[in-house]
C-alpha cells in the first residue's frame, strides 16, 4: 500500500531509539524526509546519516530538550530553513515511567511527577506549537503522540497521571484543528521490544537460565498476539496515522499493545 507520504517532511522526536526510531526508519522508507530530534547530538547525526544512506530520503538530526521553549523553538527553525516546514509530528521523547505496582508513590516518584509531565505532557504540546505554523500553511497535518497503556491501568500514579495528560492533550488539540486538515491521534504501546527491553529479556533469562522465548512468552502471556509486539509493529500503526489514508480517525487513542486479555475499552 502506498502511504501517500512521499515529499512528507516528518519530525520524530525521541527518534534515535526504540519506537522513535522504527518510525523515522519506516516513514523515510515510505519516502518522507525526517528530523530526529534528541537531546545527544552526535547520535541523532549518526542516526540521521544512517538512514540518509539506507533510505535516499533527506534525513537531519538535531539536538533539543522538549523541556526547553528556546530549544524547541530552535529546532522548528532549523526544520523550516533545511525542510521547509513539518507535514508530520511524531511526539515520542519521554523518560520511562516507573514500573512499580505500588497504590501510592514513593517520595521520590511523586517528586519526579513534574519532570514527567514536563517532558512528556508539556514537551509534546511546545513540539506541537512550533511545528503547527508550518501545517497551517500547507492546510494538511498529523500529529501523532506516544502515549502508554498505563493510562487505561493503576499501579503506577505517575504514569497514568502522563498518559492520561497526553491523550487529553491530543484531543483538546484535535478539537482546536478541526477544519484544517490537520489530525491529531495518540497511540497507547505497552510493554514492546526495544533496545531496553531486549536487554532486560536477556538479562532475565541469564539469570533464570531459561531462553529469550520463555522469559517473553511468560511476560507476554495476557498479550492478545501471543508475544511482546516490537517497535517496528508499533511504527507500522504510527505510519499510517501519519498518512493522508488515515483521514476518518482523529481525536482518539489506540491500543498498539498487542490486545489485552479481558480488557474493555469502548
Amino acid at each position: 500500500m502506498d502511504l501517500g507520504l512521499a515529499g512528507k517532511v516528518a519530525v520524530i522526536t525521541g527518534g534515535t531509539r526504540g519506537i522513535g526510531l522504527a518510525t523515522a526508519r519506516l516513514l523515510a522508507a515510505e519516502g518522507a524526509d525526517v528530523v530526529l530530534v534528541s537531546r545527544n547530538a552526535d547520535e541523532a547525526a549518526q542516526v540521521a546519516e544512517d538512514i540518509a544512506s539506507t533510505t535516499g530520503r533527506r534525513a537531519l538530526g538535531v539536538a533539543a530538550n522538549t523541556t526547553d521553549d528556546a530549544a524547541v523553538t530552535a529546532m522548528a527553525a532549523v526544520v523550516e530553513r533545511d525542510l521547509g516546514g513539518a507535514h508530520i509530528l511524531v511526539n515520542c521523547a519521554a523518560d520511562p515511567a516507573g514500573q512499580k505496582a505500588v497504590p501510592v508513590p514513593s517520595e521520590a516518584e511523586w517528586a519526579s511527577l513534574a519532570s514527567h509531565m514536563d517532558t512528556k505532557v508539556m514537551g509534546y504540546l511546545r513540539c506541537a506549537r512550533a511545528l503547527l505554523p508550518a501545517m497551517r500553511r500547507a492546510g494538511w497535518g498529523r500529529i501523532i503522540n506516544v502515549s502508554g497503556l498505563g493510562a487505561r491501568r493503576t499501579g503506577d500514579v505517575v504514569g497514568t497521571i502522563r498518559n492520561v495528560a497526553v491523550v487529553a492533550l491530543a484531543k483538546n488539540l484535535a478539537d482546536e484543528l478541526s477544519g484544517t486538515g490537520i489530525a491529531v491521534t495518540t497511540v497507547h504501546p505497552g510493554m514492546t521490544r526495544t533496545e531496553k527491553v531486549d536487554a532486560m529479556l536477556e538479562a532475565r533469562a541469564r539469570a533464570e537460565a531459561r531462553s529469550v522465548g520463555d522469559v517473553e512468552a511468560a511476560m507476554a502471556q495476557n498479550v492478545l498476539m501471543g508475544r511482546l509486539p516490537t517497535a517496528e509493529d508499533v511504527a507500522q500503526v504510527i505510519a499510517f496515522l501519519a498518512s493522508p489514508l488515515s483521514v476518518t480517525i482523529n481525536g482518539v487513542a489506540i491500543d498498539v499493545g498487542g490486545g489485552a486479555r479481558g480488557s474493555i475499552n469502548y
